[in-house]
């Protein structure tokens, strides 16, 4: 494999400039679960960890996985290699991952369930994390920007109450429906301790913080469920770490959002809105007419590859170029994809492959 980790100094990574407000050519790019099973680097390394809870939380592997993209095809970001569940898993939530299933955690569904986790997180589990936030940023070049991240609270609020993923976050919405109480203080503990791991992950040395909340859309259909379960968590949470660290650059994926996407972009306070592939560009041009925008490439056509993905990759870049874009997947990269592909999406983006 080639490396293609770039050495010099002496630039400001091209993503917090976008995050900034500002436009460039060729926009920033990344990849959403860019670290992961399509790499045969990467695969390795699990098969080394014995469990992916292990390969999250020992700090040389974590480091390694993190940079293995970088590496490969030099994207202008590297995001760190760990799990939304590090959260609740860190409150003292039992979890496993099995395989070829996901995720399991013992449901909390009672006020006795919540009264059993920790107020705060634990820091031997969080500081294992920190460690490899650390580690990264002294071997990325500065012109590459690291990304923290953490789950949105409604998000990991569904596994915790489902003890799994759902494919209709039934048992979240019966809980908020049922005993509101109990669940906003389950996403109030979120909140909280979401602000405290982001704020620690940029003094160890992110650059940036994205905030993913993957089940948003789950909340389409009640603007008034979507501001209490979504918009106000996040919002929350950004007032939170910027009342720290004041210039922090916060990106928000709310994936699912749909018409209620120019909603979050007005109301959240995040710096840029990540865009699910369902968003059309007509919209995503609306949205980006607010704030900077990041996505949103199917991945499945990623997969496909040939002509449609680079029909696909040139009509992104012409609806969205001259604003503020980064370059991304509209959800994470699917384990099956060749690395032709994202090489040649690479060089398609940049201006290498016309």
């Amino acid at each position: 494999m080639t490396s293609v980790l770039r050495t010099s100094q002496s630039q400001s990574p091209l993503i917090l400039r976008t995050l900034s407000g500002e436009a460039t050519t060729p926009p920033p790019l990344w990849m959403m679960r860019q670290a992961g099973r399509y790499l045969p680097e990467y695969r390795a390394l699990r098969a080394e960890a014995g469990s992916f809870l292990d390969l999250c939380y020992t700090p040389r592997l974590a480091t390694e996985v993190t940079l293995q993209p970088i590496r490969r095809f030099g994207f202008d970001a590297a995001i760190l290699f760990s799990d939304i569940l590090v959260v609740p898993h860190a409150l003292g939530q039992e979890l496993w991952f099995a395989e070829g299933e996901g995720p399991r955690l013992a449901p909390v569904t009672t006020a006795a369930d919540l009264a059993q986790l920790r107020e705060d997180l634990d820091p031997d589990r969080i500081g294992a994390v920190l460690e490899t936030v650390a580690q990264v940023r002294a071997i990325l070049p500065r012109e590459t920007a690291l990304l923290g991240f953490c789950g949105a609270p409604w998000t990991v609020a569904t596994y915790m109450v489902a003890g799994r993923g759902t494919p209709d976050q039934a048992p979240a919405l019966d809980l908020a429906a049922r005993d509101p109480q109990l669940f906003k203080a389950i996403i109030d503990r979120l909140v909280g301790q979401s602000t405290r791991y982001l704020v620690s992950q940029l003094q160890a040395g992110a650059d940036a913080v994205q905030i993913f909340d993957s089940w948003a859309g789950a909340l389409i259909g009640d603007e008034a469920l979507y501001r209490r379960w979504c918009l106000e968590p996040i919002s929350r949470i950004v007032s939170g770490v910027r009342a720290e660290v004041p210039d922090a650059k916060i990106i928000g994926f709310p994936k699912g959002s749909g018409r209620f996407y120019p909603l979050f972009a007005e109301e959240s306070g995040v710096d840029a809105v990540g865009l699910d592939q369902g968003l059309g560009l007509d919209d995503a041009r609306a949205v980006q007419a607010i704030r900077p925008v990041q996505g949103n490439l199917d991945p499945e056509v990623l997969l496909s590859g040939g002509d449609g993905l680079d029909r696909a990759i040139d009509a992104i870049l012409e609806a969205l170029g001259g604003r503020p874009h980064i370059f991304n997947l509209g959800h994470g990269i699917l384990p099956q994809t060749p690395i032709q592909h994202v090489e040649r999406l690479v060089k398609r983006v940049r201006g290498g492959l016309g």
